[in-house]
């Protein structure tokens, strides 16, 4: 009887092991998915532009905006929600209020991080680090070195977002603030090379963090026709490894789809770009197959609000 109880009991032992790894075997199988939605160039566009007749009459504005996350998230539930920089100028809220309501309304709507374009320098880096206090989410700069400034200790160069099963690493680059930015307002800051910087944060995050994707938020621009040598989104793409997606700004360049290039090692790299004002909101879905191979299924630049 002792020795039919304990043959049971092993049986079962052996039984519950199996399904264990059957089910571990299924869930490393399974497909997970992430959504990535996207801003950049904003420029305190908190208000819809007005029913005025002009090409953009009733476009964006943060309630239309919030509506569009708010139902994106209801339905998908892995979402990052980045921004590639200019926050800040555009509008008299920012005159008003130096960046105080566009910070409220991005903690507000959810977002987990994002960059520093020129503009967000407008007001001075004393002004910008004040109003940090009202967000809760991340600045990503890996290529300004804000020693002795108002901003020190006040940016990361990156941050990882867990995602289900998926570790996702998420940097960002500044522009050569030089011929942009006042010395005055950009103070002590000083300007890395952003290549460099890129590739080597980009490789921490991948080969040492163990990243499954690598994101850059961009405030370089998307091309340049007059300049073939300033540094912009596609030359960085071109020189990078481990880096898997920019997301870019600056250029206010509308993207109907993400552009692809090779990287240095002949591997994919996208770039995306939403314009500025708010107008749309990008949205990138991805799919990680088994061993966390991705793959783009689907694009989309959202427009924002609604015009008459």
């Amino acid at each position: 009887m002792l020795n039919r109880r304990k043959f049971i009991k092993q049986t079962s032992l052996s039984a519950a092991a199996l399904l264990a790894v059957q089910w571990a075997a299924a869930e490393d199988t399974a497909v997970q998915r992430l959504v990535i939605l996207h801003t950049n160039d904003v420029h305190s566009r908190l208000d819809a532009f007005p029913m005025d007749g002009s090409r953009n009459q009733g476009a964006g504005g943060v309630a239309a905006r919030a509506k569009l996350i708010e139902d994106i998230r209801a339905e998908a539930e892995q979402v990052l929600l980045l921004d590639a920089g200019d926050i800040f100028q555009g509008t008299p809220y920012f005159n008003l209020y130096k960046g105080e309501p566009e910070m409220k309304a991005m903690q507000m709507m959810g977002y987990d991080a994002c960059t520093m374009g020129n503009h967000d320098f407008d007001a001075g880096l004393e002004n910008f680090a004040t109003q940090l206090q009202h967000v809760r989410f991340p600045v990503l700069l890996c290529n300004y070195d804000f020693t002795q400034t108002p901003m020190e200790h006040k940016s990361v160069p990156y941050k990882i977002f867990t995602k289900g099963k998926l570790k996702i690493g998420v940097t960002g680059v500044g522009i050569e603030m030089k011929g942009l930015v006042p010395d005055n307002l950009a103070g002590n800051t000083k300007y890395l090379d952003p290549v460099q910087k890129l590739n080597e944060t980009a490789d921490h995050l991948k080969r040492t963090k163990g990243c499954d994707m690598v994101i850059c938020l961009s405030h370089l621009g998307y091309q340049y026709r007059e300049n073939s040598t300033k540094i912009c989104d596609l030359i960085l793409a071109k020189e990078t490894e481990h880096v898997d997606l920019i997301i870019g700004g600056h250029t206010h360049t509308f993207l109907d789809e993400p552009a692809l290039v090779k990287n240095k090692k002949g591997e994919d790299v996208l770039i995306n770009q939403v314009g500025w004002g708010g107008i749309r909101l990008g949205r990138l879905d991805y799919e990680f197959m088994p061993y966390k191979k991705k793959n783009l299924a689907a694009a989309k630049s959202i427009s924002v609000g609604k015009k008459t």
